[in-house]
């Protein structure tokens, strides 16, 4: 049986957020477009997540999967186990479960609480794509729209992913007469057990094209570049994902989607802690003392602020409503300012004077 936690190169404690960000990262590294990519990792990875990435999945395959490879038996090992005797017809996938299209929920309840249901199978969509933006923080200030090109699978548009020429037929497939599955029986001490794979012949599918479509080959998908229009709402964070649902590759069952990593430059006059924004001000000795109104750069622009007489050094000023847009309220953070105060390093003959003569009046 794969060990899921190893293909996505994490501890069985990993958490949910964890668990996600190992996908998207190795995901990212071995695309099968990308240089170096690696099509059955990429593969092995999506099943992986399918998996650790459902609760329910995962807490089945926690629970059952560690048992049946510390069993030693291949008998277990990429079974589907219908027909178990004493158990009902219902069956369960030890070890292809979402790769082949099985819900791990219902297959363990069938197995050990009861019902008797029939698993069936279902094409897979076809794989998700991520990728990374760069936004500046006024960028993500505001929310922008970008338009990119992007190379992918698509439906070959000849015959709609059906794989035939348009106006051909198709047929059953002889090997697995229509089933798009090969099915094997075997007799163990425990009951009988059949082991379940797709038809490679069809591709699952239970059909073969009598001709093959012209401009796909059979595939049923091209390969082409598709422009493709990102909207980034505004407000958005360092790291966070925005998804474009039937916007990845197409596959048997449909288009995945599309994931845009977003990833914010840091500023060089503003920090940024959630939605509030944090920046500084200098201001003169005598601006500290007696007060003044100062020009501020917010992200809408430069604004008037009063500066109140005796501010001390290091003390900050708020700018209420004058932060990052909050993401999904479409309210607004606050800015807070800190206020500098610039000692002079040097002092004409007459500001000495007058600094003594403040001395002098303790101040």
């Amino acid at each position: 049986m794969k060990d899921y936690y190893q293909i996505l190169r994490i501890p069985r404690s990993a958490s949910k957020e964890e668990i996600k960000q190992a996908y998207r990262k190795l995901a990212h590294q071995y695309h099968p477009d990308k240089k170096g990519g690696d099509e059955q990792k990429f593969k092995e990875i999506n099943e992986a997540y399918q998996v650790l990435g459902d609760e329910r999945k995962k807490a089945h395959y926690d629970q059952f999967g560690s048992a049946f490879d510390s069993r030693g038996s291949d008998g277990f090992q990429g079974f589907d186990f219908r027909n178990f005797s004493g158990f009902g017809a219902g069956g369960f996938s030890a070890s292809g479960g979402p790769a082949e299209g099985w819900d791990f929920g219902d297959i363990f309840s069938e197995f050990f609480g009861g019902g008797a249901k029939t698993s069936t199978k279902t094409r897979q969509s076809g794989a998700d794509i991520e990728i990374d933006i760069i936004l500046s923080l006024e960028e993500a200030f505001s929310g922008i729209e970008r338009e990119i090109a992007l190379r992918k699978y698509i439906q070959c548009p000849r015959c709609a992913g059906k794989k035939n020429e348009p106006g051909s037929s198709f047929s059953d497939c002889a090997r697995c007469k229509g089933t798009g599955e090969i099915r094997r029986e075997q007799r163990t001490f425990l009951g009988s057990f059949t082991q379940v794979t797709t038809c490679a012949h069809c591709e699952g599918a239970g059909k073969i094209a009598q001709t093959k479509c012209k401009q796909c080959g059979g595939a049923g998908r091209i390969q082409e570049t598709e422009k493709i229009l990102i909207k980034v709402p505004r407000g958005i964070e360092n790291g966070q994902i925005v998804e474009l649902k039937g916007k990845g590759e197409a596959g048997e069952g449909g288009y995945g989607n599309l994931y845009i990593e977003v990833h914010v430059r840091e500023h060089t006059q503003f920090r940024r802690k959630g939605a509030d924004i944090y920046s500084e001000r200098e201001i003169s000795l005598t601006q500290a003392v007696l007060g003044d109104t100062v020009g501020v750069l917010t992200l809408s622009g430069n604004v008037e602020v009063q500066i109140p007489a005796g501010i001390k050094h290091g003390e900050m000023i708020k700018l209420e409503g004058k932060g990052m847009a909050r993401l999904g309220t479409g309210g607004l953070g606050d800015q807070y300012v800190q206020v500098m105060i610039k000692m002079p390093k040097r002092l004409s003959r007459k500001a000495t004077e007058l600094f003594e003569e403040l001395k002098r009046e303790g101040l």
